[in-house]
């Protein structure tokens, strides 16, 4: 098990600057158009049912939170940017249902241990620096012989390819930060879970870009103004590295394996849906 500091200076600034980058932008926007099918999965793959206490984290906009709600679990939504909570609320509200929003660190989980039948996050938790950290909170509040179950974007597919696109351009990581993409990898799943869980099952899927998204300027256009991550790397760059950012997102969108169609332009973007029990 390994243990961070997260009342340091410095991982307090590195959290102040991760809150900024998702409050950035619209991602309630990003989660209802570009990937509103992965919360329902999620809950399914999770075995999410009534009456069951269920932890969602970096819940976001709750896309995965009000179809476990729906399913009647008793839901805490926890995000280290309490910013997205007004649109969740929103929708939550509007389909009917009760969720409970709380501002959590992922690295450092406000809850007792063993206090959750099931504990999800859908392409969210992956985003938390330290990844061994992340994994250990999700097991431990998580009660033995309950669910965990995440959707991670794979490096090899169209979204981590995008932030392969991005990484040159983009400011370094600070030290012992491990990319966000390594969490759908399967090794890396696997050695981050190690024995303290079983029944671990890797699935990789994919899910289409929506009929919206028409070209790979479109697409792109969309990341620049929605997506936080995009937006930091093109705030963090003068106007001529935009341009070339710009021509080398467009190209790879163009060139991309993950391209199915061309008029209009459809991707698929490929995800690893893990689930397990806690031993």
């Amino acid at each position: 098990m390994t243990t961070i500091d997260t009342t340091s200076e410095a991982d307090q600034s590195l959290k102040a600057k991760h809150r900024a980058i998702w409050a950035s932008g619209n991602y309630p926007k990003v989660a209802a158009e570009l990937i509103p099918e992965l919360g329902p999965v999620a809950v399914k793959a999770a075995g999410i049912t009534a009456g069951q206490r269920v932890l969602d984290i970096a819940a976001g906009s709750g896309n995965a939170s009000i179809p476990a709600a729906l399913n009647g679990a008793r839901v805490v939504a926890s995000d280290l940017t309490p910013e997205l909570f007004d649109a969740g609320r929103a929708a939550a509200s509007e389909r009917g249902v009760s969720v409970d929003w709380v501002e959590a660190d992922a690295e450092a989980l406000p809850f007792a241990d063993n206090e959750f039948d099931a504990v999800i996050s859908v392409v969210g938790v992956m985003f938390a620096p330290h990844h061994q950290q992340t994994a250990d909170e999700m097991v431990r509040v998580c009660k033995p012989g309950g669910v965990v179950a995440m959707i991670n974007w794979t490096p090899e597919g169209l979204i981590g390819q995008l932030f392969a696109t991005m990484r040159p351009y983009a400011p370094a990581p600070p030290p012992g930060a491990s990319p966000a993409p390594l969490w759908g990898s399967e090794s890396h799943v696997r050695d981050l879970f190690g024995g303290s869980v079983t029944d671990l099952v890797l699935e990789r899927r994919t899910l289409t870009t929506p009929p919206q998204l028409t070209s790979p300027q479109e697409f792109r256009e969309f990341f620049k103004t929605n997506y936080g991550p995009a937006i930091a790397v093109y705030n963090s760059l003068a106007p001529d590295q935009q341009a070339a950012l710009d021509s080398d997102f467009a190209r790879f969108l163009s060139n991309s394996s993950a391209r199915i169609s061309d008029s209009p332009a459809r991707w698929e973007m490929e995800y690893l849906l893990v689930t397990a029990r806690k031993a």
